[in-house]
């Protein structure tokens, strides 16, 4: 229905952005991958995306590039992986790593994946493998580096773990044990990706 929103990036965060397109604001959802490419607000930029309606919600999903995109439409295919789960696996590892992983039957790197247990990882090699042989697999995408204080970088990735879906207190165990042992060289992206592993 919307194939991609060309205009201004009227504010950014690691789980969405919203897009201004000629005076009216998208809000969408995005994954750390899209979120590292992004530029700056008020740049220019723009997204392929999916709408995905609901009957309680239409929510638009948004990739910086279309391998992701079609990435994440061949994840939302597998039976017990929806849209919130298919953007935590494009969070928690590159799209090049996800279909590494599947095409090298290595249920360990799914399964990884919080939310992901073992069946729902055998079901998504089971049923992308072939698929995803057939394509050539895609490069990662570069994190953007930058280095804010540390109460502020704890709470971007709280906020964004919790929007994700995990439980605050296992949130914030999980990125005070990070930054201890990483230290303030960490970026948002690498903070949260190790969280939600």
């Amino acid at each position: 229905m919307i194939a991609y929103l060309d205009g201004k990036l009227a504010y950014k965060d690691p789980t969405y952005v919203i897009i201004d397109v000629s005076g009216v604001g998208y809000l969408v959802k995005i994954s750390l991958q899209t979120y590292a490419a992004l530029h700056n607000t008020g740049e220019r930029c723009k997204l392929h995306t999916l709408l995905i309606v609901r009957e309680d919600s239409h929510t638009l999903f948004g990739f910086y590039d279309a391998a992701e995109k079609e990435l994440f439409e061949d994840l939302i295919g597998v039976s017990g992986i929806g849209p919130s789960t298919a953007i935590i696996m494009l969070s928690s590892l590159s799209s090049s790593e996800i279909k590494q992983a599947i095409v090298s039957e290595d249920v360990r790197v799914i399964q990884s994946i919080k939310g992901i247990g073992l069946k729902t990882a055998q079901r998504a090699i089971i049923e992308l493998k072939d698929k995803l042989k057939k394509e050539a697999l895609a490069g990662g995408v570069t994190p953007n580096i930058f280095a804010p204080a540390n109460a502020a970088l704890r709470s971007e990735a709280l906020t964004a773990l919790v929007t994700l879906g995990i439980q605050r207190a296992a949130a914030e165990k999980s990125i005070d044990t990070i930054l201890k042992r990483e230290g303030n060289d960490i970026t948002l992206e690498q903070l949260i990706k190790l969280a939600l592993r």
